[in-house]
C-alpha cells in the first residue's frame, strides 16, 4: 500500500498542494476525499481546478451531488455525496467514476457500492484552525506518480 503525510499550514498551501497533485493524476483517476466538514476537501478540489485553468469560484456541490468542468482539461468531475447517505445511490454517477477525466468524491463512505476498484483516498483532518494534515493511501500503482512528486516535496 502507497502512504504518505503532508501538513499543510494554509488555505493557499493546500490550494498548492493539490494543484501539485492534479498534474500527476493519470485520466479517469478517482480521488476520494475525507474529513470533518469544514477541513478542507472543498478547498483542495478548487487549488486543483485553479491549476487546471479554472478561474471562477468552487463550491461544494452538497445539494446538487455533482458539478462538471467540462472548460478544463482533463475534465474534472466533483462529486458531494453527503445527501445521498441512506438514499438510493442509482443515480449514474458510475457514468463518471468510469469517465476519462478525473474526479474528486466528497463523502466516499456513502456511494462505497458504486466506486471503482482503483483510487487514491487522501484523509484530511482539521489540526488547528489553519493547518492541515493530508494522509494519502492507495492501493494502485496508478498513483505511483503522485505518491513519488509528493516525497520529493
Amino acid at each position: 500500500m502507497l502512504k504518505l503525510q503532508v501538513i499543510s499550514k494554509s488555505k493557499e498551501e493546500t490550494q498548492r498542494l493539490a494543484a501539485n497533485i492534479v498534474r500527476q493524476l493519470a485520466p479517469g483517476s478517482v480521488v476520494l476525499l475525507t474529513g470533518d466538514l469544514g477541513a478542507g476537501k472543498t478547498t483542495f478540489v478548487a487549488g486543483a481546478l485553479m491549476e487546471l485553468g479554472y478561474k471562477d469560484h468552487v463550491v461544494s456541490p452538497t445539494f446538487n451531488i455533482l458539478k462538471c468542468y467540462f472548460e478544463v482539461q482533463p475534465n474534472v468531475f466533483h462529486i458531494d455525496a453527503y445527501r445521498l447517505e441512506d438514499q438510493n445511490i442509482d443515480i449514474g454517477l458510475e457514468e463518471f467514476l468510469e469517465d476519462e477525466g478525473i474526479s474528486f468524491v466528497e463523502w466516499p463512505n456513502y456511494i462505497e457500492s458504486i466506486l471503482p476498484p482503483h483510487t487514491m483516498t487522501i484523509k484530511i483532518t482539521r489540526v488547528s484552525d489553519n493547518e492541515r494534515l493530508f494522509e494519502f493511501y492507495s492501493d494502485s500503482e496508478k498513483y505511483q506518480k503522485v505518491f513519488s512528486a509528493l516525497e520529493g516535496k
